[in-house]
């Protein structure tokens, strides 16, 4: 299994849920998942740890879920996390002809310094025009978070998704897979870097025992140059029907450094200081040069001067 993608596969009655974490690029596994899913069933893919996506990978999503529904699966995608958020707005047909149940929409603390996703049930928004993003508390200080990214592009998928049927069986087994031991209804909300709390007890066949940490999500604050940019964001669709060119895949983001007096200088710090000593070192070497072609040439002239008075005077 690749190291950068894993699943893992859990089923109770006629729902199997699917839990995919990583990044889906070229060296994804989602082939070898379908021999793996009961056909007629009801597919949970739980999205919440997709870290990345490329244009390889989107293709080969699109064609797993062509082949799942092809098996009579009925797809359900559940905490899709902002990286899949920007490709169900820019692609067309990245649902096929599942529905999206919730999302996660990131949020940042000015006051704190922190960065949150919080769990948006997509029901919630149906009907926004313009789309509004849910009110969201800081779990530091309890003061109210910004939406991190452009609310009408961000959110543009939402009036266009289909519906999703309303099923109590169906939302008992999505909270039991999605949210072991907690409350229904309870809001989730996490760091966008911290440790994952974990899945559902395994119940049916397992593809990878372990699954990474909640991965950095992008950030879209306007403080970039493009804001919403890092999510893909913009009401603009395009479809997509594979045969893809390799790459695609998002840039890593900047971490932001904290300056730290106590910390030694970094080489960019050393290259600035040895900058201002040669600057330095070739004023005072101008002055000095300056110094000596002036004062050369009043003491040539003060020579001249008293030699003229001599021979005046003689």
């Amino acid at each position: 299994m690749n190291q950068k993608f894993s699943a893992s596969i859990n089923q109770k009655d006629d729902v199997t849920f699917v839990k995919l974490s990583g990044v889906i690029d070229e060296d994804n596994e989602l082939g070898e998942l379908v021999e793996q899913i009961p056909g007629g069933t009801t597919v949970v893919i739980g999205l919440g740890e997709i870290e990345r996506i490329n244009s390889c990978g989107v293709r080969d999503w699109v064609n797993w879920l062509t082949r799942l529904e092809k098996n009579s699966a009925k797809i359900v995608m559940v905490e899709c996390s902002p990286a899949i958020v920007a490709q169900i707005n820019l692609v067309n047909n990245f649902t096929g002809a599942g529905v999206v149940k919730s999302f996660y929409a990131p949020y940042f603390c000015p006051q704190c310094d922190l960065e949150k996703v919080l769990l948006v049930e997509t029901v919630e928004m149906h009907g926004q025009n313009p789309p509004k993003a849910p009110l969201c508390r800081c779990d530091e200080c309890d003061g109210v978070m910004d939406f991190d990214d452009m609310e009408e592009s961000y959110f543009a998928f939402v009036n266009s998704a289909k519906k999703v049927p309303q099923d109590p069986k169906l939302h008992s087994l999505i909270v039991e897979f999605t949210n072991p031991g907690g409350q229904d209804g309870e809001r989730k909300i996490r760091s966008r870097v911290g440790s994952s709390t974990g899945g559902p007890p395994t119940t049916g066949v397992s593809t990878q025992a372990s699954l990474p940490s909640v991965p950095s999500l992008p950030s879209g604050r306007t403080s970039s140059s493009n804001p919403g940019a890092a999510f893909g964001g913009g009401s603009t669709r395009t479809g997509f029907t594979g045969g893809g060119t390799k790459g695609g895949s998002t840039g890593a983001l900047p971490v932001a450094v904290v300056n730290d007096p106590n910390r030694p200088m970094g080489g960019q710090a050393q290259k600035s200081m040895a900058v201002y000593v040669i600057v330095g070192l070739l004023v005072v070497a101008i002055g000095l040069l300056v110094y000596a072609v002036f004062g050369t040439s009043s003491s040539k002239a003060s020579s001249i001067d008293r030699a003229s008075e001599i021979s005046r005077l003689a």
